[in-house]
């Protein structure tokens, strides 16, 4: 049995193991551990494809299987991240029942809810789209079409920890502001679903001429996370979306 060809799909399971855990943890409000579960997928996300590599054992099932995993660790958190936010934003309850006792879960009389925040589950419909869209499209090798789901988690799930760890009433008070969230809606929907080229992070060489646009990006993003923390996340999407734009 070659042990080596199951390393990277382990790999997977433990992004989709981290995600599970974080999906837990967002549907009981604690959205800092979900957040902290959802980088540490995303970790292993990286690191799947890059064992299957180096491991030459890439497959069509470790294909698949990332995907599946991305669907829950990159694609429902955020939206269930999203429905939490809105239900602040407008004051709702979200859906959970005041009962505890087993013989009352399963009943509905007790579930409060508004309609609205279920619109942050668009942008999980969204990155079931692009995921299945990059699994059968065979351009995406160099760069990408529409921004990575990943990408867009990091954006999403950087909200709470701003609101946790930043302590600023101003940006706090955008944050949860319900239009705000909507407009963020829109476009997570647009930018994961687009044909917009965005280049890749994957080394061919290490030469600056070859690479200038991932040395200035990756030099940035140094330079905005030591001087905004947490704030810096969504500074650092917007700048890949725009370099890759200009680069073009």
């Amino acid at each position: 049995m070659d042990i080596k060809k199951h390393i990277p799909n382990f790999i997977t399971l433990l992004n989709l193991f981290c995600g599970s855990i974080a999906v837990i943890f967002a549907v009981n409000n604690s959205l800092i551990l979900a957040a902290f579960f959802v980088f540490l997928g995303i970790f292993f996300d990286f690191f799947d494809g890059f064992f299957a590599r180096k491991l030459n054992v890439s497959s069509e099932i470790g294909l698949q299987l990332d995907s599946l995993a991305d669907m829950v660790t990159s694609g429902l958190v955020p939206g269930i991240v999203l429905f939490k936010l809105i239900s602040l934003s407008i004051d709702a309850p979200a859906f959970a029942d005041t009962n505890t006792d087993w013989n009352d879960m399963f009943q509905f009389s007790g579930f409060k809810a508004s309609v609205l925040p279920l619109i942050g589950l668009f942008v999980t419909c969204a990155s079931a789209y692009r995921l299945a869209k990059f699994n059968i499209d065979v351009e995406q090798q160099d760069f990408f079409k529409g921004l990575p789901t990943p990408a867009n988690t990091l954006l999403i799930m950087s909200l709470p920890l701003i609101i946790e760890f930043q302590n600023n009433d101003l940006i706090n008070s955008i944050i949860l502001n319900q239009w705000f969230l909507i407009g963020l809606i829109v476009f997570s929907c647009y930018i994961l679903t687009s044909n917009i080229k965005l280049f890749a992070l994957k080394f061919k060489d290490y030469s600056f001429k070859n690479n200038i646009i991932r040395y200035v990006f990756l030099i940035l993003c140094v330079v905005l996370l030591i001087v905004l923390h947490f704030a810096a996340i969504p500074l650092i999407i917007l700048l890949y979306i725009l370099l890759s734009i200009i680069s073009k």
